[in-house]
Formats: structure tokens, sequence, C-alpha cells
């Protein structure tokens, strides 16, 4: 089977609250390992830190964040937000107005626009998602959605890659930036330095870095005169 590593895709945190936890270990995993590991993982970190939110982080009162969500220094979560379910927000990482992040890990400096929702995702340093994209961790080919059984499978150059779960959405790599209203996953690999326009829908594949998504605009439609209908005079009339 090929094989995913998260360093080639993702820096590890440098600074903040995740020195002496497993998450140090992230650029030397296998994408299908940590997520076999990642509540463990998640479970050691917090028995590690001294404090589950840092001082410095500046939490909206109308945002909700979970009694198990690392929050690091610096890091901002804004109006009507929620952050649950073991995430990881880095240092300095903003969480926009509206977004709710689950499960998912958020590198440093990296920025959630407004009304994003990611599901079981990881996200490079320096990323910058835009409005309203939503990463999906489930397919919809499994027989009942609420009870995911249908593992994760993409493709690669080498071949299908096996995720070993049910739940996994997107792998978004350092300084990847998206434009508005895309929908990733599930099952999605995006390399460093990718830029992913406005309105894509992508899944279960790997795109090398520097790689570049568009789908259709209305620059690209063709314009045409409708046909008029000149009326007829009847004559005397």
């Amino acid at each position: 089977m090929p094989t995913i590593r998260l360093g080639h895709h993702l820096t590890a945190p440098t600074s903040g609250m995740l020195n002496a936890t497993p998450y140090e270990q992230l650029e030397q995993t296998e994408l299908s390992d940590f997520l076999a590991l990642w509540e463990e993982w998640h479970r050691q970190a917090l028995a590690r830190l001294p404090h589950r939110i840092h001082p410095t982080a500046q939490i909206h009162p109308t945002a909700i964040i979970g009694d198990d969500v690392i929050t690091g220094p610096r890091v901002r979560v804004w109006e009507f937000s929620t952050v649950r379910a073991g995430s990881v927000l880095c240092a300095d990482v903003s969480v926009g107005f509206n977004c709710e992040v689950t499960r998912s890990f958020i590198g440093e400096r990296a920025i959630l626009g407004h009304r994003i929702g990611i599901n079981r995702t990881l996200v490079g340093a320096d990323a910058h998602l835009s409005a309203n994209l939503t990463v999906a961790a489930i397919s919809m080919w499994s027989l009942h959605m609420s009870r995911p059984e249908r593992e994760i499978v993409l493709r690669t150059p080498s071949g299908l890659y096996r995720c070993g779960t049910p739940q996994f959405g997107a792998l978004i790599g350092d300084r990847v930036q998206t434009g508005n209203s895309i929908s990733l996953g599930p099952g999605l690999v995006l390399g460093r330095d990718c830029r992913i326009a406005s309105g894509v829908t992508i899944a279960a594949r790997t795109i090398p870095d520097h790689g570049v998504i568009t789908a259709p605009h209305a620059s690209d439609l063709h314009v045409r005169r409708r046909p008029t209908h000149r009326r007829r005079t009847v004559p005397g009339a």
C-alpha cells in the first residue's frame, strides 16, 4: 500500500503547550497510524498539560470550547463558534465567526474564515481557509451515516490508500489557501502550498504540492443574445 507521511504535508508545532506530548511526533507518523492512535495521543497530551486553555487565548463569550479541547497561546475563537471532540488549536490560530471544528488538528497560525465546518481533519501551519468551506468525514455510502462502517479509501499515484477508519475528512498541508463555498472530503490529502478556487468539490484523492484546483466559473460561460420576435402589425389596425 502507498504511504502518506504527515511530515510531507504538515509542520509539527514548535511553540505553545504541545512540547513533550505525542503531538511532537506528528511529522514522523504515517497517516493511517495517526488516525488509529489519535484518541490515545490526545488523552496523553491532556494528562501532561498544566492548563488546557492557554491564558493568552481569547475565547468569545458566545463560543463553545469542549472540555477535551487543547487551545494554545494567542488563539482567537470568535462569535458563535464551537470547537469540540478532542480538537487541537495550535499557537496563533484564528477560528472565525460561526465555525464548527470537530476532532481536528489546526496547525500554528492557521486561519479559519467564517461559517467553516471541519471534521476529523488536520490543517497545516499558515493555512488560510475561506468562508463557507466544509470538510466531510463520513462516506455517504455507509448504510447508516450515524454509524459509519465504510472505510475511507483515497487514490494516490501509487494506488489506493486505505485509511483504516470510516471517519476521516482531509489532510490539508501547510500554507494551503482556498476560496469560498468549497466542499472537501471525505478522504482528501492536499500538499503544501495548494490553491483551491471557489466552488470546488473534491474527495478521495491526493493533490501534490503547489497544486491548483479550479471549477467552472461565470467567466467560462458562453453568453449569447436571446432571440427576439418582432411584433407583427396588421394593416389598418
